[in-house]
């Protein structure tokens, strides 16, 4: 396979910490470098280096890119590494990988059920006897956990808004709390299995049952049976350590200010606690690239519990979310991922089953967590899938 390598670097950049209007950066691109050639079928250079081009400015600070395909590949980096000077991005940062971590909790969960440890069909209710209570009458199976099918409700957090969540974002909320405030509510009024509903609650139970079904942590048990079979050296999972350790490119989130200017906050350090084996962890787009890949061509789950990661819950309207993946269909080809996303970090995964075509990318969006459309995301995606 061949490889090009391509940087966007930013010359200059006017965007400032300090309260005030948001002004597109200035910056220039030097020509791209390359350690060989893509051959003409490979990705399409040419609309990957258009879609980095616009980083930095108001939408992300920074964006690494991986494409992969049987034909070559690219990789590609554009932005600053933080907004006190003009340094590029960093191209191997790491990064919060948000609801990524989804993938690798559903691939030590299925890991345990190839070894007999788990079975996918029984009740969770019997794992966890302490944590539900009687109003569960009707069994959840850890199956319905992996697929969001379960019918539990959401767990509390640290607040209802970015302000609220970002006045604590140093405390520590413990994902046991999570999950028991989430089981005091009781049930959803729908049976379980019935009705896709994706909510971080069933993978913060599902790290608790894969805690009580090996009797050691679930960082312990998920690096063991995911990130050092895929060669996931750089990836990790931080518990109640707010930074983010080794190269790094920092996150930012837009505030809008009573003046109606706007403040771009560093939300680089955070206690992701709570968010646990559902969103915690931190890794490297060339991590992320081993984690899909891998994983796809069978390397990490066997059969025939990897079909769990391409198989869609059966007579529930509208689902598109197996056992920690999710499907899209483009131009008449499926791609099956997950995106992720903390506050200053999006990222993305996905790829066609055969790795035909596979994409990796983080963003250090300056809006991550909002449900607005991403204009450098999605610009990426778009380049990416050409």
């Amino acid at each position: 396979m061949r490889a090009r390598t391509h940087s966007v670097l930013a010359a200059s950049v006017v965007l400032a910490l300090a309260a005030g209007p948001l002004a597109a950066p200035a910056f220039a691109s030097p020509p791209a470098t390359a350690s060989s050639s893509v051959d003409r079928d490979g990705p399409d250079e040419k609309a990957l280096r258009d879609a980095l081009s616009v980083v930095p400015n108001q939408y992300a600070t920074a964006a690494l890119v991986r494409v992969g395909d049987p034909d070559g590949d690219w990789h590609g980096s554009a932005g600053v590494r933080d907004l006190a000077g003009d340094r590029p991005a960093h191209p191997d940062a790491r990064f919060r990988a948000g609801s990524i971590t989804k993938v690798v909790t559903a691939a030590t969960v299925l890991r345990l059920a190839a070894r007999d440890e788990i079975d996918l069909d029984a009740p969770v209710q019997g794992y966890l006897p302490d944590l539900f209570t009687p109003a569960f009458k009707q069994p959840i199976s850890v199956r319905q956990l992996l697929n969001h099918t379960s019918g539990i409700k959401p767990g509390d957090g640290l607040g209802d808004d970015f302000a609220e969540v970002y006045a604590h974002r140093f405390e520590t909320l413990a994902p046991q709390q999570v999950a028991a405030s989430a089981i005091a509510k009781g049930p959803e009024d729908f049976t379980p299995g019935t009705r896709q509903q994706y909510l971080n609650i069933n993978y913060t139970i599902l790290g608790l049952l894969i805690e009580k079904v090996t009797g050691r942590s679930y960082a312990s048990v998920a690096t063991r049976l995911v990130l050092r079979p895929a060669g996931m050296h750089h990836t990790y999972f931080p518990g109640t350590d707010p930074r983010i350790r080794g190269p790094h490119n920092r996150g930012y989130q837009a505030v809008r200010q009573p003046d109606g200017t706007t403040k771009l906050l560093d939300v680089t350090e955070w206690n992701q606690a709570d968010r646990w084996a559902a969103g915690d962890m931190i890794s490297t787009t060339a991590d992320l690239e081993k984690l899909l890949t891998n994983l796809f061509r069978g390397k990490i789950v066997p059969q025939p519990e990897l079909e769990e990661m391409f198989t869609t819950p059966a007579g529930v309207p509208g689902a598109q979310r197996s056992a920690g993946l999710e499907y899209k269909e483009v131009d008449g080809e499926i791609f099956w991922g997950k995106s992720g996303s903390r506050y200053g970090y999006s990222a993305l995964i996905g790829g066609t089953r055969d790795l035909s075509r596979t994409l990796v990318c983080s963003v250090n969006s300056t809006d991550a967590k909002s449900a607005d459309p991403k204009p450098v995301l999605d610009g990426i995606t778009m380049a990416a899938l050409k």
